[in-house]
């Protein structure tokens, strides 16, 4: 592990706000706070939760995660705050600044969650954004990396929407040496602009391949990875990308494509059958609740180096 913890009072906006050392730091503390191996105490620090979105395992990770550092956490909802009242962002980030030692903020667009950055004078955590979900993205490696120990070499194919949560496992991907594979149907391929700038990371374009092929991106991989169709405010597009993502659905016959030990992620919640059968969620290739519990770990982990 890195001596100097180098994210103290810092931002967690992007995956790519961590560099490679950092992103491998952050998944050792969480496999030691999950060992109980590590015990950090954060006594008297406060957490503040803004989230502009419905939320089960982002919410409760970071609220318990909060609690076993030994901090408070202080959950803000916009319905019943002035927040949702349209109070200028400036304002509440600044006298959210002078409560909490730290905010975890989910919203929609990115520009609002870089909105509160730059008016707070405490660390501002990424809890999902229509354009990234980087502590997720964390979690999902730390689940890999307890299955296979090592993760450079492995193969993660996500099956599904070029969304937010692509965008993040493609930088993390980057990042800890892991071929990302995207399957995705024409039109639903994840930010241009991201791939790009994950291209760079590790100066190694064979790391990630985009694709409209599911079936190409199953063979072998050590990972088959979903999301749903329809993220949160896409809503009136369900019915149509429902049809557009016919043949996507990670089923036995994509998993008997996979290595014979390939593991099945999916970031919950999940609509059984669509896009992915009930029988591999209850698989015994399905890690996907260990998934959700590392959630918590790599938050703790997170908020521990941030405080």
């Amino acid at each position: 592990m890195i001596k100097v913890n180098k994210l103290v009072n810092k931002n967690f906006l992007s995956s790519f706000d961590i560099s490679i050392q950092e992103a491998h730091h952050i998944l050792e503390l969480a496999k030691n706070f999950k060992n109980k191996d590590l015990n950090i105490n954060r006594e008297g620090k406060v957490l503040g939760l803004i989230f502009d979105k419905s939320s089960t395992r982002t919410r409760v990770s970071f609220q318990v995660a909060m609690a076993r550092l030994g901090g408070t956490t202080v959950d803000l909802n916009p319905t019943t705050s002035q927040i949702g009242r349209g109070e200028p962002v400036r304002d509440t980030a600044r006298v959210l600044s002078r409560y909490c030692d730290v905010l975890a903020i989910r919203t929609f667009k990115q520009s609002v969650l870089e909105e509160y950055a730059k008016w707070a004078t405490i660390p501002v955590i990424n809890a999902l954004t229509d354009l990234e979900h980087p502590c997720q993205a964390l979690a999902d490696f730390l689940t890999i990396k307890e299955e296979f120990g090592e993760l450079k070499g492995k193969v993660l194919s996500y099956i599904g929407d070029g969304n937010n949560v692509a965008n993040s496992l493609i930088i993390c991907g980057a990042l800890l040496g892991v071929e990302v594979r995207i399957a995705c149907p024409k039109g639903y391929e994840p930010n241009s602009f991201l791939i790009d700038k994950a291209r760079k990371i590790n100066d190694n374009k064979s790391l990630l391949k985009i694709t409209n092929d599911p079936s190409y991106a199953c063979l072998g991989a050590n990972v088959l990875y979903t999301d749903v169709w329809s993220s949160m405010g896409e809503e009136n597009q369900k019915e149509q990308k429902d049809k557009e993502f016919k043949g996507f659905t990670i089923d036995s016959n994509f998993l008997s494509k996979a290595a014979k030990d390939a593991i099945v992620l999916h970031c919950l919640p999940a609509y059984r059958d669509k896009e992915i059968t009930d029988a591999v969620i209850e698989s015994k290739n399905s890690r996907i609740f260990d998934q959700a519990e590392n959630r918590m770990h790599v938050q703790q982990a997170l908020l521990s180096c941030l405080l």
